[in-house]
């Protein structure tokens, strides 16, 4: 089922959850490990995450060295359809702009397609490691409103090579990424707002907002998208704090704010420990408020804690 039919068949808030495929050598018992706790939930979907190659330079034994290309979390494609098989629950892989040719993007939507996944996230991605910035590769999309026309397109059967004829149209729902604090890259709310605005236009059916820690930040935004015409479901992305690190490593990576009730309790917690019990209250009080709102979806970002987050959620429904 598409994203869009949970939300809007959906007599209540619906819970998703976002993860990582495993590192390169790693088993997929170890995604099940991580996923069993939190399918007790029922989701209504599933994200899985992609991460763009890297190159890497190896040095030889003459001294020269050797550019290698790097894939450390390969899989999102297969993995999706793996837990389709094994939970019964949709997946929605993510695509990115990063790393892949448009043939190469409708290649890989193709793909999914025969697997039987009718949903995507589609995002800029990163830039390299080895870039400042973000450059796509030569003959990619550079913006995400262009990924998304281009799944458009397979939608309506239009295909990369025009001489094809008795096309297959594909039925991607496709969800576009949002962030109550503004891209970092953006020079103002207003510039980030538009951007959003032109994905939606180009055909995205829905939102899913980044990480934020103060919910008044989440309805101002969609306060905000709603004055412009941006009227598709805005999902709130939630994630938990549990170690004192996260105070500088999250602003830092994630260019968002943390509230000071928070970092303040942080900071006096003497343990990570302590720290995890804290993130999780402050979670399971966002969510409450998030959902009384009547948020369409919670969707939690559960990277390296199902167990915490499965015990937040187990106190809403």
């Amino acid at each position: 089922m598409k994203v869009i039919d949970h939300l809007n068949n959906a007599k209540d808030t619906v819970i998703s959850f976002e993860i990582l495929p495993p590192l390169k050598g790693k088993g997929i018992q170890s995604l099940y490990t991580h996923l069993d706790p939190l399918m007790e939930l029922k989701p209504s979907f599933i994200n899985v995450t992609y991460h763009r190659s890297e190159h890497v330079f190896k040095k030889a034994a003459d001294g020269s060295f050797t550019k290698v290309i790097v894939r450390k979390r390969p899989g999102t494609e297969s993995i999706c359809a793996a837990i389709m098989n094994k939970y019964n629950v949709d997946t929605v892989p993510h695509l990115i702009c990063g790393g892949f040719n448009i043939n190469e993007t409708e290649d890989a939507l193709i793909n999914l397609n025969y697997l039987g996944i009718d949903n995507v996230l589609a995002l800029r991605g990163d830039a390299a490691k080895n870039e400042t910035t973000f450059e796509p590769e030569i003959g990619g999309h550079f913006y995400t409103t262009d990924l998304v026309k281009q799944v458009q397109n397979l939608n309506s059967g239009v295909y990369q090579e025009e001489d094809l004829t008795n096309t297959a149209k594909t039925k991607f729902c496709i969800g576009v990424a949002g962030y109550p604090e503004k891209h970092f890259e953006a020079p103002n709310m207003d510039t980030d707002l538009q951007y959003l605005k032109q994905k939606v236009e180009a055909g995205a059916d829905y939102i899913v907002t980044q990480m934020f820690f103060d919910n008044a930040k989440y309805f101002a935004f969609v306060d905000a998208c709603r004055a412009i015409g941006i009227m598709v479901p805005i999902i709130p992305g939630l994630k938990p704090i549990y170690n004192k690190k996260q105070l500088t490593m999250l602003p830092k990576i994630f260019s968002i704010d943390l509230p000071s009730d928070l970092s303040n309790a942080v900071i006096k917690c003497k343990t990570d420990e302590d720290v995890e019990i804290l993130g999780a209250e402050w979670l399971l009080t966002q969510s409450k408020e998030l959902k009384k709102y009547g948020v369409p979806a919670l969707h939690y970002y559960t990277l390296g804690r199902p167990k915490l987050i499965a015990d937040v959620v187990r106190q809403l429904v």
